[in-house]
């Protein structure tokens, strides 16, 4: 499925260039697409620089907190519920504790630890693929998590909206956190549906309650601040929650007489290595998506989806903020970047503003994910990972329009 759709990207993309390039006469409608190439190539590549720096500070702490213990204590307590949702898992396996470590991560927006760890995760889970080219269920699972992963503190889009001048941008704080529970659930049952996981089972219930009980009491706790007392707190707890975790990881390992230092610099010796190998597959992905922003085809397929809207006789406000949900699958940063135009035009305290920053933090970047966490293990083979994906991106911003209906009118 993989390489059908990279290739159906690249020409759908060619096609549009070339139906505008006859329809107008203008031959020089081409020459953004050839950029776009390059401009791919060389994006691809200066990721993989970022994430090489990122990655080799946190494989060397997820080293330290393995030797140290750590990782062993919270696969412990949640080995029940691993053990029903990814039963090709052994019992205390490296895997269970990373991909526990990578989807807390995700959960606090702490972006810069999150794919370190889920890149960690991945290749721990691919030393028990048999098959090392087709994706395991487990595999798809974590990925699918990842891709619709819920944030509880938003912390960027706050950012964002304060810089455009909101009046208070912290509003978007419990829209964003049902429509990212949203997708995360839709994610879960689909992936559930498709390799037969029992969701009913009782301690998988006990977990999903106690989880969809902690993301209420957040949302019950930090709705009822004031804006700035939001914003304040939220980010001294994320980050000291951060710093909390590392001293953990040093204490634990120091406990049990690690040589620390030692331990580390074998752990980053990892990172260098992983931010080589997934360059050829970041910048494939990032030549498609490139292709098909330069060719104008996202633009087309909104105009298409207005078309639509309008002839149905909807409300057509929320089609201002689809740029966002468009290239979200394909771009975080270009999904920042159409968030930021939406706001600019509409004003940040439009309805489409404030859409467009639902978005945003409802749902992760799918194709990225995708292209990162495979291609750091040569998974070639996704199976039903992109369907199941794209599924929880599409129940999360349909959760974020019909919640910011209801917030917003």
């Amino acid at each position: 499925m993989l390489n059908a759709l990279w290739a159906g990207m690249i020409l759908v993309a060619c096609a549009v260039a070339l139906f505008k390039v006859i329809a107008s006469g203008q031959g020089e409608l081409l020459v953004p697409l050839t950029q776009s190439l390059f401009e791919s190539a060389k994006t691809g590549f200066e990721i993989s620089l970022g994430l090489a720096g990122v990655m080799t500070l946190w494989l060397g702490l997820m080293r330290v907190a393995e030797a140290g213990g750590f990782l062993a204590l919270i696969t412990r307590g949640l080995a029940p519920l691993f053990k029903r949702l990814m039963p090709e898992v052994p019992a205390a396996h490296p895997a269970q504790g990373a991909v526990v470590m990578n989807l807390s991560a995700n959960v606090l927006g702490l972006d810069n630890a999150a794919t370190p760890l889920g890149l960690k995760a991945m290749r721990e889970l691919q030393t028990l693929n048999p098959t090392p080219a087709t994706a395991t269920n487990a595999m798809i699972l974590f990925l699918v998590l990842n891709a619709s992963s819920v944030t509880l503190l938003p912390l960027t889009v706050f950012t964002f909206r304060a810089q455009m001048g909101a009046a208070d941008p912290t509003d978007v704080f419990v829209p964003i956190l049902v429509a990212t529970y949203c997708s995360t659930l839709v994610g879960l049952l689909a992936v559930a549906f498709a390799q037969r996981i029992n969701l009913l089972h009782p301690i998988v219930l006990a977990y999903l309650a106690a989880a969809t009980a902690l993301v209420g009491g957040m949302a019950a706790y930090f709705g009822q601040l004031a804006p700035a007392e939001l914003q304040r707190q939220s980010a001294i707890f994320s980050n000291a929650l951060l710093l909390v975790l590392i001293v953990a990881f040093l204490l634990g390992a120091l406990w049990r007489r690690v040589k620390v230092y030692e331990v580390f610099i074998e752990g980053a010796k990892e990172g260098f290595q992983v931010a080589v190998q997934i360059i050829p597959y970041l910048i494939g992905m990032l030549l498609a998506i490139g292709l098909l922003r330069a060719s104008g085809a996202l633009e087309a397929m909104l105009e298409g989806i207005r078309y639509l809207v309008q002839g149905a006789g909807w409300d057509d406000r929320f089609v201002e903020a689809l740029p966002t949900a468009l290239v979200k699958p394909f771009s975080g940063s270009g999904a920042r970047a159409m968030m930021v135009e939406t706001m600019r035009v509409y004003g940040a305290d439009s309805f489409a503003g404030r859409l467009s920053s639902v978005i945003q933090g409802s749902t992760e970047t799918t194709f990225y994910v995708l292209a990162v966490y495979f291609g750091s293990v040569g998974v070639t083979r996704s199976r039903h990972a992109i369907s199941c994906a794209l599924l929880a991106e599409l129940a999360g911003v349909v959760a974020a329009i019909l919640v910011c209906y209801a917030f917003f009118g």
